[in-house]
Formats: C-alpha cells, sequence, structure tokens
C-alpha cells in the first residue's frame, strides 16, 4: 500500500488495520513527504513489516525494489495526490512508490485524495484518463467536505469502498 503526502494520509492506518484484519499481508510504502503526515513506526506496528524507503534497501540489495514489486498481488495507493497520479501517468520514478508501480506486474488501484479544483483540473483529468487507459483502477474521489473547508469533490474514497475496490481486483486476476 502506497501512501502520498496529503491530508487524508491520516486515513492510511485505518485502512491498513482494516487490510490486515482481512488476512492481507500489507506492506506499506510512503512517498518522502508522506511521513511529513503520518509516521512509519504507525504503519510498522500495524503491519508488522518495515516501511521502506530507498535508503533502507540499499547496502548489497540495490534491486529489493524489484522484489517487492513481483511478490505484490495488488498495489494501492490511498490517498493519491494530484502530484504522485501525475508523476505515474508519465513513467517518473523520484522516490521507491513511484520505481515500484513501474517495476511492478500486478494491478494498480488509486485512491485519488485532493481539493477539488485540483481533481477538476484538466491535466489532472487529462493523466487519470491516460492512466484509466492503461488499466489502472481509480476508486473515488468522493463527495464531501474537504480538509481546505470546501465542499466538492476530491475527499478520499470511504475505507469500505477502498478495501471492496482492491478484493474486487483481486478476485477478477
Amino acid at each position: 500500500m502506497g501512501i502520498s503526502a496529503s491530508i487524508a494520509a491520516y486515513k492510511a492506518p485505518e485502512i491498513v488495520r482494516n487490510f490486515v484484519g482481512s488476512g492481507v499481508s500489507i506492506q506499506a510504502i510512503l512517498t518522502p513527504k508522506a511521513t511529513d503526515f503520518i509516521g512509519r513506526s504507525t504503519l510498522e506496528a500495524l503491519t508488522g513489516n518495515v516501511a521502506p524507503t530507498f535508503k533502507d534497501i540499499g547496502g548489497h540489495d540495490y534491486l529489493k525494489y524489484i522484489k517487492l514489486a513481483k511478490k505484490a498481488d495488488l498495489i494501492v495507493i490511498a490517498p493519491a495526490t494530484a502530484n504522485i497520479i501525475a508523476h505515474i501517468a508519465h513513467g517518473l520514478a523520484s522516490d521507491l512508490l513511484e520505481t515500484l508501480v513501474l517495476a511492478r506486474g500486478c494491478p494498480l488501484l488509486i485512491a485519488p485524495a485532493m481539493n477539488e479544483n485540483m481533481w477538476n483540473n484538466d491535466i489532472t483529468q487529462e493523466n487519470v484518463k491516460k492512466l484509466k487507459s492503461l488499466g489502472v483502477d481509480f476508486v473515488g474521489p468522493a463527495k464531501g467536505d474537504l480538509a481546505c473547508g470546501d465542499e466538492g469533490t476530491g475527499r478520499l474514497a470511504s475505507i469500505e469502498d477502498i478495501i471492496a475496490a482492491a478484493k474486487k481486483i483481486i478476485e477478477n486476476k
């Protein structure tokens, strides 16, 4: 499970708990900026796995990220910012999560979370359209109160909807 730098990152531990409670083994990967919103130690305690960065997987095993990508049955990014959606749509690999996405051989589920204007921006919508055309699945965003005080579409989908979408993808795999 990937977590990007959104205020909605505070919901990530609950998503992880739901997956783990369903018997799913989770490897949490945070973008570097996501650690400004949620600590690695929280996710490590919930998953029982280190939440690695490129620094953690260095040493003599430089290709460990390839092993992580091969091991995954599904990659879920929740929350996914406009930034990470753009990076993925354009094949960038500037951090461990983006590199894993490029190296994956499994489905990808993205749960966007951002301001409504960012979500409705033509560039974001073009990136989403591109990713959908490449077989990437999306859940949300939902409509409701946003962290900035606005109301609109951009809210992270409900935890239940994210879990249901992930299970549906795995069942149809």
